[in-house]
């Protein structure tokens, strides 16, 4: 029986290239394997999914999904599923049920408010199994936030959604949010990167 997985961590968990393991995977056995995106994350070209560590693989749209013919994949994988709509997790819903096809969905769970993004939503309420893809704060413990830093310093208003990376986000425990301390490290420019 097919499940949908939600695989969810902070930023800099190596989400992307797990997601890309698993698809090598999947085709080193033979099975064919649907690699999908939001269209809204264009930081590594249209159709390309890129990891911090150098993966990359080519992908399609979450948004192309409905007029596709999904029979002859064994596994659906979506990068970046925090940016899916209510509609489109409803849609990975059905091909799990109706198609008996599992997908395997990676995103983020909060924002940089520490507030549930749409799509980590409407996962957390649906998938059969939620993973969390652990990393680690600068000082040791588990990172559970995401901190958005623009001029050295934590921000807490502005939209919902700034892509960017490294440059514009750092991985901290809650204590370490909470209190906006991004550590000793922080004070050297961090390389760009996914």
């Amino acid at each position: 029986m097919a499940k949908l997985y939600f695989r969810y961590g902070a930023m800099g968990s190596s989400k992307t290239a797990n997601a890309i393991m698993v698809e090598y995977n999947y085709s080193e056995r033979g099975q064919r394997v649907l690699m999908l995106k939001p269209k809204l994350d264009n930081r590594d070209g249209a159709r390309t999914v890129r990891s911090r560590s150098g993966l990359s693989t080519e992908c399609h749209f979450v948004e192309e999904l409905p007029q596709m013919d999904l029979r002859s994949y064994h596994c659906l994988i979506v990068d970046e599923a925090q940016f899916l709509t209510k509609e489109q997790v409803e849609e990975l819903v059905r091909v799990v049920d109706e198609l008996n096809i599992p997908v395997i969905a990676y995103g983020l769970r909060t924002d940089f408010q520490n507030n549930l993004f749409e799509g980590s939503k409407w996962l957390l309420a649906w998938a059969d199994t939620i993973e969390e893809v652990k990393t680690i704060c600068w000082c040791g413990k588990k990172a559970i936030c995401n901190a958005r830093v623009i001029d050295g310093r934590v921000v807490r208003e502005g939209d919902q959604i700034l892509l960017g990376a490294n440059s514009r986000y750092v991985s901290l425990c809650r204590r370490h949010w909470a209190s906006g301390d991004l550590g000793p490290a922080h004070a050297s420019p961090l390389p760009d990167g996914k």
